[in-house]
Parts: structure tokens; C-alpha cells; sequence
């Protein structure tokens, strides 16, 4: 992203704005706002932890998350720096393994736009379109993903 997203903008503003919701059309991404929320997140708090049911998928909004990969009290560097206008927590949109498959921390106090992975994938079914053009950028973002992890 070439641009800040500012914390004033909109929850539809914001969806547009991130590569994953901005092939949506504007009514499209309405329906997907909807279901949004604006969460705060202090310095070194958890988003989320490795093996937690994954409820959720996130926006960035503010402030920069850390990715790791976690496999029982370890932790390994490899992963990816978060920034704004990045989307993560894809594994709520996997239902048949819906279960989280990293960390992800917040390094500084974050401001968070927090979707229910459950309702979105509902819409997805209802909207063939919104299923289409999300599911695309899903196998984008967890090809990313292992590729980060991948790659240390």
C-alpha cells in the first residue's frame, strides 16, 4: 500500500482500500463492513495464539503486528511484519481447519478492523461473486503467507 489509512476512514473505506476487499464493488464491500468492527489493541498484546479457534480475520488498521510460527512453547523467528491496510487471520475463512497456525502480536498499540470469519463465509455463500473474488484472494494470502514463513 502506497498510503496511509487514516483512523477516521470509514469500516467500507478501510475494506476498500486493503488488496483483499478491493476487487469487491462498493455494495459489495458495504455488506462486508456490516459485519465489521473496530477493535484497540495495546502494545505486546496477543491477537491471537497457535491452535486457538480462528473466530476472526483482521485488518490493520493502525500500528504493526509480528507473525510467528508456533509449535508448543516454541516460537521461531521466521514470519512477517504486519502493516497497515494488511489482512490476516485467514484461517477463519477455512472452516474445515479453522484452527490458528500462528502468533500474531501486536508491537505497538494497534487499531484493528475485526470480522467474523463465520459470517463473512455466509455471505460468501450467499453472493457467489463476493465467495469468488474473496476466495481468489485467499489462496493469494495464504500463498504469501507459507511463502513468508518459508522464507524466514
Amino acid at each position: 500500500m502506497s498510503h496511509e489509512l487514516s483512523p477516521a476512514l470509514s469500516t467500507a473505506a478501510i475494506l476498500s482500500e486493503t488488496r483483499f476487499f478491493g476487487d469487491l464493488s462498493a455494495a459489495q464491500i458495504e455488506r462486508v463492513a456490516g459485519l465489521a468492527q473496530i477493535e484497540e489493541r495495546a502494545e505486546g498484546a496477543p491477537v491471537y495464539r497457535t491452535g486457538e479457534p480462528a473466530v476472526d480475520m483482521y485488518v490493520l488498521v493502525r500500528g504493526q503486528v509480528r507473525m510467528t510460527v508456533g509449535f508448543r512453547a516454541r516460537n521461531t523467528n521466521a514470519g512477517d511484519l504486519l502493516r497497515r491496510g494488511e489482512v490476516f487471520g485467514w484461517a477463519a475463512l477455512t472452516p474445515a481447519c479453522n484452527l490458528r497456525v500462528a502468533n500474531a502480536t501486536c508491537l505497538a498499540p494497534c487499531r484493528l478492523l475485526v470480522i467474523n470469519g463465520e459470517q463473512l463465509l455466509a455471505l460468501m455463500e450467499q453472493d457467489h461473486t463476493i465467495g469468488y473474488r474473496l476466495t481468489t484472494q485467499l489462496t493469494r494470502l495464504i500463498t504469501g503467507t507459507l511463502a513468508a514463513f518459508a522464507g524466514g
